[in-house]
């Protein structure tokens, strides 16, 4: 399975979004911290509207809001819907593909890894996602504290 940067950009578009809590939060201001191009961006945000992640806010402090509770949206959702199927191989989702079924050595095994995508997916939750973007975040400022140096003899 690859993840396209697609859905790799559009969860990273949800968390910063949900990092706002319930305020509004312009495209650009998303763009310029996810470093995503602002187009590319706006395509991605219509993906998100239309499957119900984000509704878009109005007016001058107009932008985009989660329309659920970051704790009711995980990534399985997010990433089906800007991909489709993440299936590893067409087989495991419409088993009239392959002819080989019943003779084939890796079915199970594919269907195995398609249950762990599941699996991890769907058990995390853009609230998951949120906390440990802050927690990154944070470490990343406390390594940037300031380091005096050493009295010279």
């Amino acid at each position: 399975m690859w993840v396209s940067t697609k859905a790799q950009y559009g969860l990273r578009a949800l968390i910063e979004i949900g990092r706002r809590g319930g305020d509004a939060v312009p495209l650009k201001d998303v763009s310029e911290r996810q470093g995503i191009s602002q187009h590319y961006l706006e395509q991605i945000a219509s993906n998100l509207r239309r499957a119900g992640f984000i509704k878009s806010v109005r007016g001058a402090r107009g932008g985009y809001r989660l329309a659920r509770p970051a704790q009711a949206i995980n990534a399985y959702e997010v990433v089906t819907a800007m991909e489709g199927s993440i299936a590893p191989v067409s087989c495991v989702e419409d088993d009239h593909v392959c002819d080989k079924g019943n003779v084939c050595g890796t079915l199970d095994l594919w269907h195995r890894v398609d249950t762990a995508l599941r699996d991890v997916l769907g058990g995390t939750t853009l609230a998951d996602l949120i906390l440990e973007s802050e927690r990154q975040e944070h470490s990343r400022l406390v390594q940037l504290e300031p380091v005096f140096p050493s009295p010279t003899a």
